[in-house]
């Protein structure tokens, strides 16, 4: 079987040193030393001045919109993991789905001000697959209409835009540490603020709402472990070779599908790529159907990222979002990740392009 992603891992020894400190220490987790160290190395590499490592990146969004004190509607994105719009309804907020546009299928920027209300608090908009959202022009409604701004880079470490990490934008930036991603520490995440008003309430809220044993607002438990934090601060240096790898592989497939006719996001000018995903939109819903099918059949196991459109989902009461409804029902995303064998590759593109061809045969009979 050949994985949809699968997780990079270190040397086993380099994690087995990190965890020999934690048994000599018996400090497994509330901020221990290595969590700290993980946090200073990440705020240098992100250059953003206040980082929390958070216990997954769902956790890291509910916390971004109790700092911000967010309590009625926030503008969002029908077109990202469900946990974006989950979030929000936790926080007893509610999402306003805003289409995307059918270039990079983030947030459609011309569209957001036709949603804002009376009752509207804050935009929360995701960098889809690591492609960063029009920051600016974000901002500048933001600006304007007097609201907040937090962005999902769930997708997005070490991307970057107008020479800028993209977790470096908006009021909040918040990632995830999955251990399907590009960096990861198995499971966790990450809070990121340049505000220091905001960066100490997230601190409370993460932790309990307490520092030592004193307490000073609401909290929960936000918190990540040292075991999380020594994976993390040995894949950390491996990310130019895992971004390197992960690049080589993302052009074997542009170069193998180039004549296949499949439409593939475009980033916008002035964006620097962080290779998170290979997704295809298929011209129908019934092709890409017979194709992840004949995929599965062959071995190869694939996700319709993002499937359905989140408007759609059946807990929530959405407006229409056309063009999300529309590549949602058509968007594959193929098996990527720093390891996978060339031959894998080939074998891949040569499946969907026999299946693509049989399909638009049968059509022209």
């Amino acid at each position: 079987m050949i994985n949809v992603t699968k997780s990079y891992l270190p040397d086993i020894n380099k994690y087995k040193d990190y965890i020999g400190q934690i048994w000599e220490t018996h400090w497994v987790t509330n901020n221990g030393p290595l969590l700290l160290q993980l946090e200073s190395k990440l705020k240098e590499h992100l250059n953003v001045k206040h980082l929390f490592f958070c216990t997954n990146g769902t956790i890291a969004i509910q916390i971004a919109i109790k700092a911000l004190a967010l309590s009625k509607e926030i503008i969002t994105t029908p077109f990202s993991y469900v946990a974006t719009t989950n979030s929000i309804l936790w926080e007893n907020c509610v999402p306003v789905f805003v289409d995307i546009n059918d270039r990079d299928f983030n947030i459609d920027v011309g569209k957001i001000e036709n949603s804002i209300t009376a009752k509207t608090e804050a935009i929360l908009a995701t960098h889809v697959f690591g492609n960063p959202c029009d920051t600016e022009a974000i901002e500048a409604i933001a600006k304007k209409h007097n609201l907040k701004v937090i962005y999902d880079a769930a997708h997005a470490f070490d991307s970057f835009y107008q020479d800028k990490q993209v977790l470096s934008f908006g009021d909040i930036s918040t990632c995830s540490f999955h251990a399907t991603k590009l960096f990861h520490t198995g499971e966790g995440g990450c809070i990121i603020t340049n505000d220091g008003e905001l960066a100490r309430k997230i601190l409370l809220y993460r932790q309990f709402g307490h520092e030592g044993d004193d307490y000073f607002s609401i909290g929960i438990n936000g918190k990540n472990s040292e075991l999380h934090a020594a994976m993390g601060l040995c894949v950390l240096p491996n990310l130019d070779y895992i971004k390197s790898a992960r690049k080589n592989v993302f052009q074997q497939y542009e170069r193998l599908l180039k004549g296949s006719g499949l439409q593939r996001p475009v980033s916008l000018s002035g964006t620097l790529y962080n290779y998170s995903y290979y997704p295809l939109v298929f011209k129908t819903e019934a092709n890409l159907l017979a194709v992840k099918n004949s995929l599965s059949e062959n071995g190869v196991n694939t996700r319709r990222y993002f499937y359905p459109s989140l408007n759609n989902l059946p807990f929530v009461k959405g407006a229409a979002c056309p063009v999300s409804e529309d590549i949602s029902s058509r968007i594959l995303c193929l098996p990527f990740y720093d390891s996978l064998a060339t031959e894998d590759i080939k074998r891949i593109c040569d499946i969907i392009e026999n299946v693509l061809a049989a399909q638009y045969a049968s059509v022209k009979l």
